[in-house]
């Protein structure tokens, strides 16, 4: 099996969509799971002089590079989509595992997996569909209600090279490759032709810099991004400007991870009084042009490669996810206290369904992710983020963002000063919320031995882990529908002894739950000792219906021992000892 990316061509791609919409999914995403925007939707936001749907998207990753993976995302509410960042140098072999989302999640450093002219290709089949899409669902409105954001890298004299300029100049206008991809596939769609879809795919984007990037660089980058070729601008900006000592703080001392932060990263990294200082100049600039700059919020944090999985070949791996959301929310904090909260930042630092509210309160719009989305659950996870905003909403009767970020102060009058007195408010609570604690996460790791292969990635962990193969899934969702005798048939076809294994299995099977990669696993042992004090030999247990005899008792212990493998000898020696167990 190969690791390359292979490209889908866009007429294939679109009969695939098409064909699968019959059924009711799109992409294997079941049509009722979509986000659907409402005409009143209190959660909508400008952007660039642009409306979006939602105030959230997908931050620039591995899984923003295909149309297919941009596409499923868009479906389930992403409407900032921020496309992997482009560089000069397209044929870089990239290092293998290059993510370990135990826990705090790492990444090696990795560019682009697709050359120059195949990044386009992909974001206009991308660009096309998505307006295909909203013609065919009638999700018409007088904006396209989403934003794709380019991103760029990794020094200047790579962004002048003739393929980064081509890329900027088809971005800016693609008329003639879109008009023949829509040629292709009037076929497919004939209503294809009376679109208007704007040959236009992005007047934004976001500079990704490498880490020890000198600060001349950055600014020489954004003032050309700006000036020449008048783009809104982002510049992403590293957690190191939080300073070594609050950071180590609240990584080590305050949520206790081993993680190691040498000190040149600290010291190759943009300082904090340059970057007020480019701040402050680019501002102008970009004032001066007509165009909105900005910051995102932040790139990832270089660490020591301590970790067991990725490769050893790699000494410094960059830390993501949960860990570094106290760290960006503090550093947030931090610049918008300088700047008396008139930042425009935009934030991507371990933000889920149970913090983005809070994280929008802030005023950090639009909220991007990346790490949450490679867990299991994929771009579906977004629909949750949905749901937690409009009920959050809900409650406070906010009527849009602006009036949701005011109310949450309790009572500012002032947009910017309420998202500072919030950011200010949750910068300080963040860092002492368990959550984000090392210890919430107490499994060194949650794989098994099982060797993955082409066709099989959803057999079930914990089933992999039971030491006679239980059919766990299948008893929990006949549990979880109340159907409580069909769940004890399907523990006793794989377990005669389920009254036994109910109270005294070590249960493995609960340390490799899926779900510990939502919130934390499920009680598989507790489940099975429920169901199995229903039913005992398919007749349903009284409150005083009991069973002493000690007997029963032995014989099934006898039994589970033996199906351990362990020897006749050594059950006789511990025979009296089990024989006390409770049944």
């Amino acid at each position: 099996m190969s690791d390359r990316f292979h490209k889908i061509g866009i007429e294939k791609l679109l009969k695939w969509i098409l064909e699968e919409e019959k059924q009711g999914r799109i992409l294997g995403i079941y049509k009722e799971l979509f986000f659907n925007p409402g005409k009143n939707d209190p959660f909508k936001m400008n952007r660039y002089g642009k409306q979006l749907e939602t105030p959230i998207g997908v931050a620039a990753g591995p899984h923003s590079q295909l149309a297919h993976n941009i596409i499923a995302s868009w479906l389930c509410g992403a409407r900032y989509i921020e496309l992997k960042t482009v560089q000069t140098l397209d044929e870089i072999e990239v290092t293998k595992p290059c993510i370990d989302m135990e826990d705090e999640g790492y990444n090696c450093e990795w560019s682009q997996e697709l050359k120059v002219q195949e990044s386009f290709d992909e974001y206009l089949n991308a660009w096309i569909i998505i307006h295909l899409l909203k013609h065919k669902f009638g999700w018409t409105s007088n904006d396209d209600g989403f934003i794709f954001n380019l991103s760029v890298g990794y020094d200047y004299k790579g962004i002048l090279k003739p393929n980064v300029q081509w890329f900027f100049d088809k971005m800016e206008n693609c008329k003639t490759e879109l008009e023949n991809k829509l040629e292709k596939i009037c076929k497919l769609y004939p209503e294809i032709k009376d679109l208007s879809i704007p040959y236009q795919i992005s007047d934004n984007i976001t500079l990704s810099t490498m880490h020890g990037c000198p600060p001349a660089e950055i600014e020489k980058i954004c003032s050309y991004l700006i000036k020449e070729r008048k783009l809104h601008t982002a510049v992403k900006l590293n957690p190191t400007l939080l300073g070594t000592e609050k950071l180590r703080w609240i990584l080590n001392d305050k949520l206790s991870y081993k993680t190691t932060i040498p000190d040149e990263t600290f010291d190759h990294d943009l300082q904090y009084p340059d970057a007020i200082r480019i701040i402050k100049s680019l501002s102008k600039e970009a004032e001066e042009s007509g165009v909105q700059f900005g910051l995102k919020l932040t790139n990832t944090l270089e660490s020591l490669n301590s970790t067991k999985w990725l490769p050893s070949k790699e000494k410094m791996v960059y830390t993501s996810g949960r860990a570094l959301h106290p760290i960006t929310i503090n550093l947030a904090e931090k610049l918008q206290d300088e700047f008396n909260g008139n930042l425009d930042i935009s934030f991507s630092a371990g933000v889920d369904a149970f913090n983005v509210t809070n994280t929008l309160s802030c005023n950090l719009r639009p909220i991007t992710v990346c790490s949450d989305l490679l867990k299991p659950g994929g771009y579906l996870r977004l629909t949750q983020y949905v749901e937690e905003i409009e009920k959050e909403f809900s409650v406070l009767e906010a009527h849009s963002i602006e009036e949701f970020i005011l109310k949450k102060s309790g009572g500012s009058k002032k947009l910017n000063d309420a998202g500072l007195k919030n950011l200010k408010v949750y910068a300080a609570s963040v860092s002492e919320n368990k959550t984000y604690h090392k210890s919430n996460f107490p499994y060194e790791n949650i794989k098994t031995k099982r060797k993955l292969t082409e066709y099989d990635c959803i057999h079930a962990p914990c089933v992999e882990s039971c030491a006679v193969e239980q059919n766990v899934p299948e008893y929990m969702f006949h549990t979880a529908k109340g159907n409580f005798e069909e769940a004890y048939k399907v523990i006793l076809a794989d377990n005669p002894l389920p009254n036994m294994t109910g109270n005294v299995c070590d249960h493995l099977c609960q340390t490799k739950c899926t779900r510990i990669n939502y919130d934390s696993p499920l009680l598989i042992r507790e489940i099975k000792r429920f169901i199995s004090e229903k039913f005992e030999n398919g007749i349903p247990l009284s409150k005083n219906n009991n069973n002493n005899k000690k007997i029963a008792v032995i014989y099934r212990v006898l039994i589970f021992l033996h199906l351990k493998g362990l020897k006749l000898k050594f059950l006789k020696e511990n025979l009296l000892q089990v024989a006390w167990f409770p049944v």
